[in-house]
């Protein structure tokens, strides 16, 4: 029977001529144009969303920036201090354990005159020691302009060093008089209380 299945549809076919009908594939294109959804043009509105979006936020920051400009004050740097420190010939110059020392020296030096309390009792005492460290400041600053000359020698060196240790020396001693002023006047208002 599986035979005369096939050979009937081809003998069918033979007898048979099949040819499209007029005008099928114009209807089949029809269809098919009308089943497809229509190409839509791509939705470029988030494009113009974020464009907008991107120049706002640079008008924004734009504007801050040049706000926070405005409110700086304007400063009035003396032009021969910085000269001064770009030629100054310091100990980091000649060694890192130098440039320690040197620091140390300074840092001490600083914390004493944060710690100095000056009254107007004692303003007479702490000016004539204000100006002790003033002249020691000025022979600091020769001796590094001798270092810078005459190249790092062991005098040089070891004078700088003493300067600075002086410094702190004479910080530590007025320091030491304040406090005995201040004791001995503590002293004095407790004989008068009695």
């Amino acid at each position: 029977m599986e035979q005369n299945l096939r050979e009937m549809f081809n003998k069918e076919k033979r007898e048979q001529k099949f040819t499209i009908s007029n005008g099928h594939e114009e209807r089949f294109l029809e269809k098919l144009q009308q089943s497809l959804p229509e190409s839509k043009k791509p939705n470029r509105a988030w494009l113009k969303v974020a464009a907008s979006i991107m120049v706002m936020l640079s008008v924004g920051v734009g504007y801050f920036l040049l706000n926070e400009n405005s409110n700086v004050e304007n400063t009035v740097v003396d032009s021969d201090t910085i000269n001064e420190k770009q030629t100054e010939f310091t100990f980091g110059d000649l060694s890192p354990d130098l440039k320690k020392v040197e620091n140390y020296y300074v840092a001490n030096i600083n914390i004493e005159l944060s710690k100095l309390e000056v009254s107007p009792d004692t303003k007479d005492l702490v000016d004539s020691f204000m100006e002790q460290l003033n002249n020691l400041n000025v022979e600091y600053k020769t001796l590094n302009t001798e270092l810078k000359e005459l190249g790092p020698n062991d005098q040089t060196i070891t004078a700088l060093i003493e300067n600075l240790q002086l410094r702190l020396q004479l910080l530590q001693k007025l320091k030491r008089k304040l406090n005995e002023l201040k004791l001995s006047k503590n002293e004095q208002t407790q004989e008068n209380s009695i």
